[in-house]
């Protein structure tokens, strides 16, 4: 992107202080002991998020004759050289179950799960239109595939509250939360309730900025929230979402990865926050210019607490394979060279 990226400063917790107590009378003075409270230095703070990532072998078959592994092999490492990367994953992460009645169901099959890890992925927003696809069973299931493969999974549950958990993380001095929430569901019997496994509602404004109040009263100075919303080949964000992002920031958001739109929409600073309304699709067929045109979004946190952020070009060059065409306008430098758009 041209021109600097744009920056904010994110509130700093409190300092290490020193405080003395002393307290007097006519004849005596009693000096308490000298309570000192250190907190741990912070460091920088790197964290990249995409749209889209379908690893289905039948909707992308290159995958089943190049490996697991050609999904990111354009990418240059950017994933496992970061400190958190977050993505949408689009596809049922489970052996189980049937398709439901849908135009298209998307399953990525156990096995691709340690591939995803190893390319540096730590967490995956299960909250879409995509993760129900072979029932709740295989959705729980789903999740529970993740956490084995040491991915941590964000917006769905066996119940409401589960569904709304935060993934925490504690990384160069920062304590960091992830949150899930899909504003595209196929029918109300996608949505997690106090009994029923589902995903939680991105539509729900309420429900969305009382989790974000949670993760940050459980601690996390930075909040992370990957939604899913929007319409399809829409390249602008809605008012209504334009809102839920507006009350999420005000309880505490300070990075929203939105998606779903299979276009790729801009990013913006709202409040302090940085946002990216839609980062389209990512590990997805190549279907058009238009659709094969993605970013990665990057954002970059100084131990002083200003946050940068911008959006790494990139292209599906072949079909499930997306490649890095600029080098990043924020942050620090990769050390290898971006080989540009492959033919």
């Amino acid at each position: 992107m041209a021109g600097a990226p744009p920056t904010t400063t994110l509130p700093l917790a409190l300092p290490s202080t020193t405080s003395t107590s002393t307290t007097s009378t006519s004849t005596t003075t009693t000096t308490l002991p000298t309570t000192t409270t250190t907190l741990p230095p912070k460091g920088s703070l790197l964290i990249h998020g995409t749209g889209d990532v379908a690893v289905d072998p039948d909707y992308i078959p290159v995958l089943r004759r190049e490996g697991w592994d050609h999904a990111w092999s354009g990418l240059e490492g950017l994933f496992v050289n970061d400190d958190l990367t977050v993505i949408n994953l689009e596809c049922t992460p489970s052996d189980l179950g049937s398709p439901l009645p849908k135009a298209f169901n998307f399953r990525c099959p156990t096995e691709t799960l340690p591939s995803i890890r190893a390319n540096g992925i730590e967490v995956a927003n299960l909250a879409n239109n995509h993760s129900g696809d072979f029932g709740t069973e295989a959705l729980v299931d789903g999740r529970a595939q993740l956490i084995a493969a040491g991915i941590a999974p964000v917006g769905v549950g066996k119940d409401y509250e589960e569904a709304g958990e935060a993934a925490f993380f504690d990384i160069n001095g920062w304590k960091v939360a992830v949150l899930g929430f899909g504003g595209v569901v196929p029918n109300s019997g996608w949505l997690a309730t106090a009994d029923r496994p589902g995903m939680r509602s991105g539509d729900d404004t309420e429900g969305m900025v009382a989790a974000v109040r949670a993760a940050k009263e459980a601690g996390a100075e930075i909040v992370v929230v990957s939604v899913h919303w929007g319409r399809e080949l829409d390249t602008t964000p809605r008012a209504g979402d334009i809102a839920n992002a507006r009350a999420m920031i005000e309880a505490g958001a300070n990075v929203i990865f939105g998606h779903h739109q299979h276009r790729l929409n801009p990013m913006e600073i709202v409040d302090g926050a940085a946002v990216f309304w839609g980062l389209g699709n990512f590990v997805w067929p190549r279907i058009s210019t238009d659709s094969a045109t993605t970013a990665v979004a990057r954002v970059f946190i100084h131990p002083d607490g200003t946050l940068e952020a911008c959006m790494i070009p990139a292209f599906i060059a072949t079909h499930g394979r997306p490649v890095l065409t600029e080098e990043p306008s924020c942050g620090p430098q990769p050390e290898v060279e971006i080989p540009g758009l492959e033919e």
